[in-house]
């Protein structure tokens, strides 16, 4: 999972003074609140026809991109000296497990990749870990380039598309030490390694994302380095500069291959997630990437707990996604939305208390994203996050992997499949949910998502009976 529990504030540089981290969040989510947009398109109703007279839901589309998502330095174990692994080893940020092994993708990526596939996917999202290539500036790992090679060669063999972040948070222990992104010299040192990556891996059919949810990216350097508001600003103009750049790298060198950044989704305090990077860059990406886990609605406050880590205990709010997916495409209307991640955490495995499963969750979502395509919503793909469970920014205990696995107890690391395998399976293989679907989630009053629309009576209101579909 990329989506972290809290952000600091982001605008336009600014001289730097002190700021406490709380009121950085109130001030983020009363901003986000004045600055929620109007429902411009017809919500629906009740009886899951859409008031437009179109229909409520729409099948993907042939060729829709399907795709399961994890990441280099929470899934691959034996990783080398990075700020990550530094971090874990002092428990900073919140750490309370030792890294260890991960589950061990780094040598398991053959049959990782054959559960994948086994799910009907046609897309594999990793990241190439700079510290893994370049673990000393100036040379480059052999071993670990062979790897990577072989791992997205594999990935080709398999009928998968690559998705390949650049930068999921991650970055080599020679670039902490000359100050990470204090540092203008990081910038260069960053392009030159992607430049190094996207000349190796072009003319692959890969989907490029540079930077993985730039504000949570920010927000967990604040907590694990940890960095002042100045810091903080110059990291974020940083990154926006160092995007840009990248973007018109990857279109010179591998012509045609979508680029995009995919923003964290934040509820309350979404329009200061969106200030750390995409505002500035809306020109620079070819599709609108969105990380979605939880809403938040006047009768549903608990996504508080993401800011304790405590994900498992945040109540869904499916719905929540239909507005989000409505509100980025009305301020795009050009460009085609793939949700990069979307998955559900629970504590070390165990069932909800609520009775609330990975497979209703998943089925729900979909749900709810076939009544965005309906409603003139241009949706590219779809990733679950995670094909795994892995290393959670600190802890194994916050599992989100359709395939789980017991990274401190289980030596043999086995790959245990959830309830919501063969429901991805299905998912993908009948293009959705079927049409008579209904949401096992009810949906909540007065949804942050799209407060105009929700609370003055217009929003998606609950048959008689919520049940679970056949």
């Amino acid at each position: 999972m990329s989506v972290s529990g809290g952000s600091p504030v982001f605008g336009r540089p600014r001289r730097a003074r002190p700021v406490h981290l709380l009121s950085a969040l109130g001030l983020a989510a009363a901003l986000a609140l004045t600055s929620a947009s109007p429902a411009t398109a017809a919500a629906p109703t009740a009886t899951g026809k859409a008031t437009t007279g179109k229909p409520a839901t729409g099948k993907f589309p042939p060729g829709f991109l399907w795709g399961v998502a994890t990441s280099g330095f929470q899934s691959e174990g034996s990783f080398p000296d990075s700020n990550w692994t530094r971090y874990a080893d002092r428990k900073a940020g919140g750490a309370t497990d030792p890294y260890g092994n991960s589950v061990d993708f780094r040598h398991r990526y053959p049959s990782d990749l054959k559960l994948a596939r086994g799910l009907g996917a046609n897309v594999f999202r990793t990241s190439i870990e700079w510290s893994r290539v370049e673990p000393r500036r100036g040379h480059r790992d052999p071993e670990a380039i062979a790897y990577y090679d072989d791992l997205v060669r594999r990935v080709k063999a398999a009928g998968m598309r690559p998705m390949l972040t650049l930068d999921h948070w991650v970055y080599p222990g020679w670039v902490a030490d000359q100050g990470a992104w204090d540092n203008p010299r990081t910038q260069d040192d960053w392009l030159r390694n992607a430049r190094f990556v996207v000349d190796r891996y072009k003319r692959q059919g890969v989907v490029w994302i540079t930077f993985n949810e730039a504000s949570a990216y920010i927000y967990k350097e604040l907590t694990a380095r940890p960095m002042d508001l100045g810091q903080m600003m110059k990291m974020r103009d940083a990154l926006v500069r160092t995007h840009r750049a990248a973007y018109d790298m990857i279109h010179a060198v591998d012509p045609g291959a979508p680029v995009s950044s995919n923003v964290a989704y934040g509820s309350p305090v979404n329009g200061i997630f969106d200030a750390a990077l995409f505002n500035e860059v809306t020109d620079k990406i070819d599709f609108i990437g969105i990380d979605y886990y939880y809403g938040a609605n006047l009768q549903n406050g608990t996504a508080a707990y993401a800011l304790m880590g405590e994900f498992w205990k945040i109540d869904p709010e499916p719905e929540g996604l239909y507005y989000v997916l409505r509100n980025y495409q009305r301020r795009l209307p050009n460009l085609p939305v793939y949700i990069v991640e979307n998955g559900m955490a629970t504590d070390n495995g165990k069932p909800r208390q609520d009775g609330y499963t990975r497979s209703d969750h998943l089925r729900d979502h979909i749900y709810w994203i076939q009544r965005a395509m309906a409603d003139g919503v241009k949706m590219m793909g779809y990733n679950y996050w995670s094909l795994t469970d892995n290393y959670e920014w600190g802890s194994y205990r916050p599992r989100f992997g359709l395939y789980t696995v017991d990274a401190l107890t289980d030596p043999s690391l086995a790959r245990r499949p959830t309830d919501a395998v063969p429901t991805y399976r299905s998912i993908i293989a009948n293009r959705g949910v079927p049409a008579g679907y209904v949401p096992v989630r009810k949906p909540g009053w007065c949804s942050i998502e799209d407060p105009v629309a929700t609370c003055l009576g217009t929003t998606p209101t609950p048959p008689a009976s919520y049940r679970r579909a056949a």
